[in-house]
């Protein structure tokens, strides 16, 4: 039977009223490999209908398969079955994989311009992002740390509201502070930043895993959680005044807590999700368990927006060696995501 913590899904034979939009990432990584080797499993893995989005040919450089060309969204369920459905957007110019260029970057900006505007007018039933180049969209006219700040943007988000969740089968993680330098996270950290990170987590768990009433727990920044001031006061200062506010507002939250016993199998028994103060704190962690299963997902948005946890390794692209595992889960927990949100609004 289900947990009584788990809101009820909507009913898997129900179809979802559009398919997913795909946009290829960079052409010359390993994003249309493993969205090709993604719909080469649809069947066996249960995938529902998506479509590529994207210039064909950066398909047709790794991959013998069938292609749909497409117009429109909507074109993509009836052939899903026979084919992949591609939306061409921005020729990508000559692909070599493994050899990023501009016009690539300029192709990979488009497709998730496209996308994010497909997922915003509900024709698209979310966006499930393939890895972009960031030092190549820089020099196409990107200004954002990444595809999560851009889709929030572009979503009318703040950027402090869209939280990047890492997500397996295993582990479900947060970072509060993401890409800065390490020497910079202390003074990044903020009781305030915190209450957002958590409260958009907690919001998370509900609308898209269905999760009724989540557990958190945080982790200290210092060793063995400062040890009471002995080896840092961050927890003192912030981060525990900003779990206490919390616990105040009624979430169910344990903290701050020392980082390394966090992770085991037991202790990951008593939580829903793990908030931790920086980048690696959170990511070594799904990594090591989920390394080909990790998702990205990103929380607070009107849209679902997943991607795989992984770059756009241009060391391996064209070798046909790409484990398409974290794209497959992204897509299913894409679906999922989906289907919980409709039993959340309903």
């Amino acid at each position: 039977m289900p947990s009584s913590n788990i809101i009820d899904p909507a009913p898997p034979e129900q179809p979802l009223v559009a398919p997913f939009a795909v946009p290829l990432g960079d052409p010359a990584g390993i994003g249309p490999e493993i969205v090709a080797k993604a719909w080469v499993m649809r069947a066996a893995r249960g995938l529902a209908p998506f479509f590529a989005v994207g210039d064909p040919a950066a398909l047709r450089a790794v991959w013998l398969g069938p292609i749909a060309p497409i117009n429109a969204p909507e074109e993509a369920i009836g052939l899903f079955d026979e084919a992949l459905p591609c939306l061409k957007v921005a020729d990508a110019g000559a692909i070599v994989p493994g050899a990023p260029s501009v016009d690539g970057a300029r192709s990979a900006f488009q497709a998730l311009e496209v996308s994010v505007g497909l997922a915003r007018s509900g024709s698209a039933a979310g966006l499930i992002t393939a890895p972009v180049g960031k030092e190549q969209l820089y020099g196409v006219g990107f200004t954002h740390p990444g595809q999560t700040e851009f889709i929030a943007e572009r979503c009318g988000v703040a950027p402090h509201n869209a939280v990047m969740m890492l997500a397996g089968p295993a582990l479900k993680v947060v970072p509060v502070t993401i890409h800065i330098p390490l020497a910079d996270v202390s003074a990044a950290l903020t009781q305030d930043l915190i209450r957002a990170r958590a409260l958009a987590t907690v919001k998370g768990l509900q609308r898209n895993f269905g999760v009724a009433r989540p557990r958190l727990v945080v982790a200290g920044l210092n060793p063995h959680a400062g040890e009471n001031g002995a080896l840092g006061r961050e927890e003192i200062e912030v981060i525990r005044p900003a779990i206490d506010s919390l616990r105040e507002d009624g979430l169910d939250i344990k903290g701050p807590l020392a980082a390394d016993g966090l992770f085991h199998a037991r202790a990951r028994e008593t939580y829903d999700a793990a908030l931790c103060m920086y980048h690696d704190q959170a990511l070594i962690p799904i990594k090591t368990l989920n390394f080909d299963e990790g998702v990205n997902i990103t929380l607070g948005l009107p849209i679902v927006r997943t991607s795989p946890d992984h770059g756009t390794a241009f060391g391996i692209a064209g070798t046909d060696m790409a484990n398409p595992g974290a794209m497959i889960a992204a897509i299913r927990m894409a679906e999922a995501a989906a289907r919980s949100r409709l039993a959340y609004a309903g």
